[in-house]
């Protein structure tokens, strides 16, 4: 299944060409890039990307995070933060199972061409924004060694070094070394679990939808405009620990749309009875 990586407004031109090489030693479909602080297709970064450096010069640029994923239905976002996170953190080997599961039309050819994974990494000084962490359905982490007496642990990792872990992770998923077969009672219940797991709508539909429902709840003052922000990150956490399906999502929007559009009506027409 495609894999994209996305980086967030990445400033080291060594890092980005570094994770070209990674990309393309793990067979990552595509490269992301939002509003890179660097020339990323500069000496440096080409003389990282080595033979990858096909997935650099066709690498695709875009404005915000949102525009990089709106044809994205399952994405993780790696965090090098320990507290304070809007979601839970995850494992890679759990981050990792999640984002490779297909639904049961996309296992069986139904549903088209599988939409593409992502894997989303942040800025090598300050990582992802709660608001950015918010876009993706689930968050991971990489432990690194506690800090001991005498012994000061640095917990943060290099970009292209936190990439490197989590590919090659993502890889070995796919490419999985021999080891003691499975009981058949045990595989059955895997394909029962992942073919229940609705496959979550694109990111596109969803930010439409909470954009429709942010207007609406201002309209009807149930947000203020200088609340709006903190508690429409409540409500888009609230989605992404959901994770709803494209039919799940559309119902939503529909909804949302439906009450606009009585809300005006009723502002245009005060004497309407209910």
């Amino acid at each position: 299944m495609p894999l994209v990586v996305v980086l967030v407004e990445p400033a080291g031109p060594l890092n980005v060409g570094s994770v070209a090489r990674l990309c393309a030693n793990f067979g990552v479909a595509e490269l992301r890039l939002v509003a890179p602080r660097c020339d990323h297709l500069g000496e440096e970064a080409r003389r990282m990307a080595v033979h990858g450096g096909a997935l650099l010069e066709q690498g695709r640029l875009f404005p915000t995070l949102s525009a990089a994923l709106a044809d994205c239905r399952r994405v993780v976002a790696s965090s090098g933060r320990r507290q304070g996170e809007p979601l839970p953190l995850l494992s890679p080997p759990a981050a990792l199972r999640w984002l490779g599961q297909s639904s049961e039309a996309e296992s069986t050819g139904k549903a088209g061409p599988p939409a593409p994974r992502a894997l989303v990494f942040g800025r090598e000084d300050r990582g992802l924004s709660n608001e950015e962490l918010l876009q993706a359905g689930r968050l991971v982490t990489i432990d690194t060694a506690p800090a001991r007496a005498q012994q000061q642990a640095y917990g943060s990792l290099n970009l292209a070094q936190a990439a490197a872990i989590l590919l090659h992770q993502w890889h070995e998923r796919d490419h999985p070394q021999p080891r003691e077969p499975e009981t058949a009672q045990g595989l059955a219940a895997a394909t029962e679990a992942s073919a229940a797991a609705p496959e979550p709508c694109a990111r596109g539909p969803l930010e439409a939808l909470l954009g429709d429902a942010e207007d609406l709840l201002l309209e009807v003052g149930f947000l203020y405009p200088h609340t709006a922000a903190a508690r429409m990150a409540k409500l888009r956490a609230l989605l992404q620990r959901a994770q709803p399906g494209s039919e799940e999502v559309a119902l939503l929007r529909g909804m949302v749309r439906q009450l606009r559009w009585a809300s005006s009506r009723r502002r245009a027409d005060p004497g309407q009875t209910p």
